[in-house]
């Protein structure tokens, strides 16, 4: 409290709730209209991050400039620096680190804002350092009190949501073209995780029991990507027959083969649609592996934070798209990932193809390099995930999927009358116009 001859007084007080990491700031003032002029007063609020995670260059990619401007959450990324002018109000601002929150909320809203940031050398081991001026107005009058609220706790879900300010879309759950995946992170995945690990010990072990229900949820999407695929496979003689056929008229060889695999009851998009519907159980964990903070701390194996990229060795040098450090998970990540595109291949219907054939490499190369820095607990769910598909799949095309049944039902579709949609009209109508038009100008040229 400061006061001075005149009357004047300036008030701040302090409460902290038991169990709770928000703390009520509110300023009181006496004499409120001989201290300030328009009812406005200008609040700076400065901030500083320091390095807290082992990876200074990854903590500052998961470190945001977050608010809550006319009732809609948005943020920044921290990047190499900038500023962000609110002209709308403002409920709150906010500084998230990886897996720790700084934030000021105005119960009665900023009236405007203005917020910015640097971002240090890494030598000096600090994120970036924040300065906001906030304007408030105050109510009319000679007392006026502005309430605040600080929160200074973790980045979990669980407890922001209790705030009743929106604060819970600070945790990265998902964003950009995938913000829709928070949703199963928020309503599916967390609740399991944390039933998981408030029932067994080792994170480890809940990852890996979580990797398993996952794969046991979506093993019927599988199996109608591999069934599909076995259908193709079925028919590569006639197809290759066809090709025979056709020889280079590729207009002529795709209106057969379009009516051949209607009349065998067999669509060509089978196998991929399947694989389109995991993209957002896959985007998903990758947001909910680098977000949630129950996983910082927690051991696994050789990993000694599942929150961060585990390490068996550190190189004397940094490889470009690499690092400077070895990471078991990812490899063992990646070489499953291989065995399993490389599998794949061997069972594909069609692998005459020169570029096909080295595919199988690509990707799990990628995967080393991207994986790399990614945190443990990530890169443990890929190992176990792929260890599964493997097996899944092994067992699916050697021991459910039954050849001869295919062929046979393949035979019996043939008998029924072929019904086409509308979409599939079109493009048959699409296959003939095109070829009467390739025979004209054929035509023409002799």
């Amino acid at each position: 409290m400061l006061k001075d001859a005149a009357g004047k007084e300036i008030t701040h007080q302090y409460t902290m709730q038991p169990n709770s990491y928000m703390v009520d700031f509110n300023i009181s003032m006496q004499g409120a209209d001989k201290w300030v002029s328009q009812n406005t007063i200008n609040l700076l609020w400065q901030s500083e991050m320091p390095q807290i995670e082992k990876d200074i260059a990854y903590e500052r990619q998961q470190s945001h400039i977050c608010y809550l401007e006319n009732g809609s959450y948005d943020f920044e990324y921290v990047g190499s620096g900038d500023d962000k002018n609110f002209k709308d109000p403002v409920d709150w601002l906010a500084v998230k680190q990886q897996f720790f929150i700084s934030a000021l909320s105005a119960k009665n809203k900023f009236q405007s804002a203005v917020v910015k940031w640097v971002v240090p050398a890494d030598s000096l081991q600090v994120i970036a350092q924040t300065t906001a001026n906030c304007n408030l107005l105050l109510p009319a009058g000679s007392l006026a009190t502005v309430p605040l609220q600080l929160y200074y706790g973790p980045s979990d879900y669980n407890i922001l949501i209790k705030s009743n300010n929106n604060m819970e879309n600070i945790v990265p759950y998902g964003s950009g073209v995938f913000a829709f995946v928070k949703y199963i992170n928020r309503h599916f995945l967390l609740p399991v995780f944390d039933f998981l690990r408030n029932h067994i010990a080792s994170m480890g072990m809940v990852i890996l029991l979580l990797t398993l229900l996952i794969r046991l949820i979506t093993s019927p999407i599988l199996y109608k990507s591999y069934l599909s695929g076995a259908k193709m496979k079925a028919l590569k003689p006639e197809i290759d027959r066809l090709k025979e056929k056709h020889g280079d008229d590729k207009q002529a060889f795709s209106m057969d083969q379009m009516k051949l695999w209607k009349s065998a009851g067999v669509s060509p998009l089978g196998g991929c649609l399947p694989a389109l519907l995991q993209i957002p159980i896959f985007m998903s964990l990758y947001y909910f592996f680098q977000s949630n903070i129950s996983l910082r701390g927690e051991s696994f194996l050789w990993a000694k934070d599942l929150a961060a990229y585990d390490s068996i060795a550190t190189l004397p040098f940094s490889i470009p798209f690499y690092g400077d450090h070895v990471s078991l998970f990812t490899i063992t990540a990646t070489l499953t990932s291989l065995v399993i595109s490389v599998y794949s291949m061997s069972t594909m219907q069609d692998n005459s193809n020169p570029v096909m054939k080295y595919m199988p490499y690509i990707f799990p190369v990628l995967l080393l390099g991207v994986f790399n820095n990614l945190p443990a607990a990530l890169t443990w769910y890929y190992t176990v995930s792929n260890t599964i598909t493997l097996i899944l799949q092994i067992i699916i095309q050697k021991y459910i999927i039954n050849h001869e049944k295919i062929l046979a039902q393949i035979e019996i579709n043939r008998k029924k009358p072929v019904k086409q949609s509308k979409f599939q009209e079109r493009m048959m109508a699409m296959q003939e116009s095109n070829k009467k038009l390739q025979d004209l100008k054929t035509k023409g040229n002799k």
